[in-house]
């Protein structure tokens, strides 16, 4: 695990890790987005040799984080599974049996599909728009006026869904384009956990903040 940044929101002090990871230090609890179980396997039925190694590489990058920090709680802000059941998520079940113990907290994405009994099997607690934690919510995508969170009370909300990136300009019309956690005002949206997944280029404003992961360390763009 590479050195973690931290980042401190409403008091609380969240620790950015360039494995696309965020330690919430007063929870003791990490946060990701965007896993996408099964993904390479929905591609592999498909007759698209994608390798198993991407899919069991991001396995053992999550069960690192949690070592790591020694976390009681994993929140996943959606996209925890991709598609519909295959061999990839039967691994994610034998992987959880070695973290009985930890408790597992999904809202729901549009992409988690599976029947409910599967995430019941998986000892997976669902929350189907939002979940809240005193000041601070948890969302898969920050739709903030539409009807199923006029009554949420948080003041700062954790999203996903748009896998953000952002763009470092050089000489010469060179370009390079890196996931980022982009906080805003009263908002972060957290890069995807999966290395499998494309990249949503995000333009922030003023007084907004964008830490890109580069390689294996966190820098500040904005």
């Amino acid at each position: 695990m590479q050195n973690p940044v931290p980042h401190i929101i409403l008091g609380n002090i969240f620790w950015m890790s360039p494995d696309r990871s965020l330690f919430w230090e007063e929870q003791n609890t990490l946060i990701v987005t965007d896993v996408h179980l099964g993904k390479t396997g929905h591609f592999r039925k498909e007759g698209i040799a994608i390798p198993q190694k991407v899919y069991t590489t991001d396995l053992q990058r999550l069960m690192a984080a949690l070592y790591f920090y020694k976390a009681e709680r994993l929140i996943i802000v959606g996209d925890f599974t991709h598609s519909t059941q295959n061999k990839e998520l039967d691994l994610f079940l034998k992987w959880r049996k070695d973290f009985s113990q930890l408790q597992i907290d999904l809202v729901k994405g549009n992409h988690d599909i599976l029947d409910d009994q599967w995430y019941t099997e998986g000892a997976v607690t669902l929350h189907p728009w939002q979940l809240e934690i005193g000041k601070f919510g948890f969302r898969h995508e920050d739709k903030r006026y539409q009807k199923m969170y006029a009554n949420s009370k948080a003041f700062y909300i954790f999203s996903g869904h748009v896998h953000p990136a952002y763009l470092l300009k050089g000489k010469g019309k060179q370009s390079l384009k890196f996931p980022c956690y982009y906080f805003r005002k009263d908002s972060c949206v957290l890069p995807a956990f999966s290395h499998f997944t494309g990249g949503y280029l995000v333009t922030p404003e003023k007084e907004e903040n964008v830490f890109a992961i580069v390689e294996n360390s966190i820098m500040k763009m904005t």
